[in-house]
């Protein structure tokens, strides 16, 4: 609201009008996701993952062209986290080479994916062959169902 449209242009009003948009861009500031928010949405954006179930397993898989093993990290947090994680680096130009187009992504990557709760994330292989990563994850058996117990009625 612009205040010299209503005819109140006097410094007194314009000091109000001044506070009033300060605040609004305050606000706008504190609710604006932060760089960090924002790299990670893009890291985890460009991406694309598999995730298959077997019967005993579960396989997370990522296609890592070009990657070597220790430009990749596997983790897994809060104990139901799965996070891929890794860096792609710019190849060095030689000498007197120069780039006509540069398509191929680099820069950080992640994934982040919550497992079941029948994951064991005890029992966690991770193997890059080709360029596709491939994580697995075995199940926990299933819980042993429980018996009845029985109880015998006693007479009073």
């Amino acid at each position: 609201m612009d205040v010299r449209l209503m005819g109140w242009d006097t410094p007194l009003f314009q000091t109000i009008q001044h506070m009033m948009d300060t605040a609004d861009d305050a606000e706008k500031t504190v609710n604006a996701p932060s760089r960090t928010y924002v790299r990670d949405a893009k890291a985890m954006a460009s991406t694309p993952a598999d995730v298959k179930e077997y019967p005993n397993s579960y396989a997370f898989i990522v296609d890592m062209p070009g990657l070597k093993s220790g430009d990749i990290k596997v983790q897994v947090e809060e104990d139901n986290v799965l996070i891929i994680s890794g860096e792609r680096k710019r190849e060095e130009e030689k000498e007197g080479a120069k780039y006509v187009r540069m398509e191929r992504r680099v820069g950080k990557f992640m994934r982040k994916f919550v497992l079941p709760e029948n994951a064991n994330t005890d029992a966690i292989s991770a193997v890059c062959q080709d360029g596709v990563l491939t994580v697995t994850i075995q199940k926990l058996p299933p819980p042993e169902p429980k018996k009845a117990k029985t109880i015998q009625v006693q007479i009073a």
